[in-house]
């Protein structure tokens, strides 16, 4: 039986499932298991087949124990979701391929790059894509965008169009940038979901408009078969490097048709599910590649357009959770944490 193992798994219910989904009907037997920090209190954790406690991202010992539950439970595959964890993920590749485990990961030099908002824009510069222009906090022109050179969520995201909007935090905090601001009013924002095969080469790309954005995920979106897609199509038809998906962000001038790279997540999007319910199947693929070694992954572009996607919050509701149980679960920082505790 050959298992995977979906890491940092959080409130990603919608990637668990897919996944379920797609390896259950090539291997009927296998299951889909999740990590996290606190397990028990995500909703993911509860959807998928079981779950493990890990320690934070950046714990010492991180890595260790992350390859000892893929050993202990016959994981064959492991898609990592968040940024911090792709940069370590990506520099022990070799140390999980020893047990013929497999990491959907980009390699580090890519990893590295697009996790950093000002090396993106080099990146984009070299495939001669536009960029919001960055300012020198001594000399900048209202209205900016600030954001973290290594950011996510929109944490720390201000849109800042009065002097008296900037703080003495602004500037001293060496995390921020100052960014040419972007309005809304005169651009249309897309989020790009693209599938690079084990080669590197783009197998399938999917735009999507973003309608309405919460906590830096999108809210409401509509697949489009947009006017530049084969333009885009051709810059990232093969990038070194890259494998899986890769989501791309992208604004476009509503009058001038001008396209500005904003950033490129290696990883699923927050978006990712519409894209998926759309046709692009990357779970199955990842799965042909990475589980059944297959070597040809055809090109894909029957997608359906303008299909719309309006997400809700759910409720996954959990028994006898009480104070005394959640003592139990959450251990002080001096005690172990348990590996291979799965919930069933």
């Amino acid at each position: 039986m050959s298992n995977i193992l979906i890491t940092c798994a959080g409130k990603r219910v919608s990637l668990v499932r897919s996944f379920k989904t797609e390896l259950k009907l090539i291997f009927s037997d296998s299951k889909v298991f999740t990590t996290d920090s606190s397990p028990e209190k995500s909703a993911a954790c509860r959807v998928s087949d079981g779950y493990f406690k890990v320690p934070l991202v950046t714990h010492y010992n991180y890595i260790e124990e992350l390859l000892q539950i893929a050993i202990d439970n016959n994981i064959k595959l492991i898609i990592p979701t968040i940024d911090t964890e792709l940069l370590v993920l990506s520099q022990n590749i070799d140390i999980f391929k020893k047990h013929q485990i497999e990491i959907l990961v980009s390699d580090y030099d890519n990893i590295k790059t697009l996790i950093n908002k000002r090396l993106t824009n080099y990146f984009f510069k070299k495939l001669e894509i536009d960029f919001a222009k960055e300012f020198d906090k001594n000399n900048y022109s209202l209205p900016i965008y600030i954001k973290p050179i290594d950011g996510s969520r929109s944490i720390d995201n201000y849109i800042v169009k009065k002097e008296s909007e900037l703080t003495a935090y602004h500037f001293s905090n060496e995390k921020l940038l100052f960014f040419e601001y972007l309005d809304h009013a005169d651009f249309t924002e897309y989020t790009i979901d693209m599938y690079f095969d084990k080669t590197n080469n783009l197998k399938c790309i999917i735009p999507r408009e973003r309608l309405e954005v919460r906590c830096g995920e999108v809210n409401k979106a509509i697949t489009r078969k947009t006017w530049f897609l084969d333009k885009v199509s051709a810059k990232f038809k093969h990038i070194t490097g890259l494998r899986g998906c890769i989501s791309l962000q992208l604004f476009v001038n509503n009058e001038t048709k001008t396209i500005y790279g904003i950033e490129i997540n290696p990883r699923f999007s927050g978006g990712f599910p519409l894209s998926y319910l759309a046709g692009g199947n990357y779970p199955k693929w990842i799965i042909q590649e990475y589980m059944l070694e297959e070597t040809e992954i055809p090109y894909y572009e029957d997608w359906e357009e303008n299909l719309m996607m309006l997400r809700y919050d759910d409720e996954i509701l959990i028994r006898d959770f009480s104070p005394e149980t959640e003592k139990k679960i959450s251990p002080n920082k001096s005690e172990k944490i348990t590996i291979g505790k799965k919930f069933l």
